[in-house]
């Protein structure tokens, strides 16, 4: 699992039968850490209803399939929660509603 940013969306009319009503959206990683971006930006599946601009944690791979959602689905990445909060070592590194 990590987290990162809903940075935008993406708008597909015509794809697999599977991801019908699935909605896409690009995430950006963060170090946990620094509270740094990192890498490149990444295509999600939206299992949470999260939005642009929110902090979210993403899973990939097989873990990405295991909501009611993405269940036996041709997915690899998904957004499974909407952060409120980080604490690390005590410190706050993130809070939604500050």
């Amino acid at each position: 699992m990590q987290l990162g940013i809903v940075k935008g969306t993406v708008v597909s009319s015509n794809k697999a039968e599977k991801l019908l009503g699935l909605k896409l959206l690009i995430v950006k990683p963060i170090d946990i850490e620094t509270w740094q971006e990192k890498g490149g930006l990444l295509v999600a599946i939206d299992a949470v209803g999260a939005g642009e601009g929110e902090v979210v944690m993403i899973v990939s791979g097989s873990s990405s399939r295991q909501t009611v959602i993405t269940e036996n689905k041709p997915v690899d990445l998904s957004i499974i929660a909407i952060i409120d909060s980080v604490d690390v070592d005590g410190q706050r590194k993130f809070e939604k509603f500050a």
